[in-house]
């Protein structure tokens, strides 16, 4: 069992979906950075210094005793629901835009492989009328 554990474990596939985690989870926090640090204040200065994050509606307020909060706020934040649409359309944009260029390079790649499989092929074979030359000169030897 544990010599077929270590055969999945180890095999490229695995390493790769592994390594493609850990790069998503790291693109990932770039761009949620880049949505929050740059487009969304970007956004928000342009909208009359709105920030979006703060955008909600109040169902019911929050109930306090001085300082203390009781009953906390219930809102729906949509706001930060928005911000959050910004971040996968990036992240989607992002991921397309990588796929079409690998796309395009592996097409590339392939049509330079044929190419090249096609100048290597076999030598033009002779035609009829060579052949048949070449035959009446083997009669004509023989006779």
């Amino acid at each position: 069992m544990w010599k077929e554990f270590k055969e999945f474990a180890f095999k490229g596939n695995v390493l790769d979906l592994a390594v493609g985690v850990i790069m998503g989870g790291a693109f990932g926090k770039i761009v949620t950075s880049v949505v929050n640090d740059l487009i969304m204040p970007l956004l928000g200065y342009f909208m009359a210094g709105m920030d979006f994050k703060s955008i909600k509606y109040v169902l019911s307020e929050a109930v306090m005793e001085g300082d203390v909060v009781v009953k906390p706020e219930a809102a729906i934040m949509f706001g930060n629901f928005i911000q959050n649409i910004v971040d996968f359309m990036i992240v989607a944009v992002s991921i397309f835009l990588f796929i079409k260029l690998i796309n395009k390079s592996k097409d590339k790649f392939i049509k330079q492989k044929e190419e090249q499989a096609q100048a290597v092929e076999e030598p033009a074979k002779p035609t009829q009328e060579e052949l048949l030359a070449e035959i009446r000169d083997l009669l004509k030897e023989k006779h």
